[in-house]
């Protein structure tokens, strides 16, 4: 069990690492801003936890330093519970993927509709590329480093 974990946790941390290079780079390519969903749901986290972040440059700093650490927590609990679940038969890293993918993208997006942050509904169809595009990436990457360290 400890074994799948340590898998799970690694193909996870290389799975978000992919998803962070294709967001910049569509980024780059597009020339779009950084969302702000990330912070904005780590303040409102923050909010209900009765966690004070500061003010001005210091709590914009904040929040977005604590959005990319639930980036992280996604990524890498996503992957986690993966090894943890998983069990000992072969899985088809086609299949394994969209739905390591699907995980992660509800472990980022509920929360962020939880609290009123965004509400998915209202997305544009760039915005759904957006976020599923990277989200595969992650889900293909994560699956395929796991079997791989099999």
């Amino acid at each position: 069990m400890v074994r799948s974990a340590a898998r799970g946790l690694l193909a996870g941390a290389t799975g978000t690492v992919v998803l962070n290079l294709v967001t910049y780079g569509d980024m780059a390519l597009r020339g779009r801003p950084s969302s702000g969903m990330p912070a904005e749901t780590a303040d409102r986290l923050a909010g209900h936890a009765g966690i004070e972040l500061g003010d001005g440059e210091e709590k914009a700093s904040r929040e977005e330093a604590a959005g990319a650490l639930l980036g992280y927590v996604a990524g890498l609990g996503t992957g986690l519970l993966y090894g943890l679940l998983r069990g000992r038969r072969d899985r088809a890293v086609w299949l394994t993927g969209p739905l390591l993918a699907a995980a992660a993208m509800a472990a980022s997006d509920l929360p962020a509709t939880a609290l009123g942050v965004t509400d998915p509904r209202e997305w544009s169809g760039t915005a759904w590329l957006s976020d599923v595009v990277p989200h595969l990436a992650y889900g293909f990457t994560t699956a395929a480093v796991y079997e791989a360290l099999r």
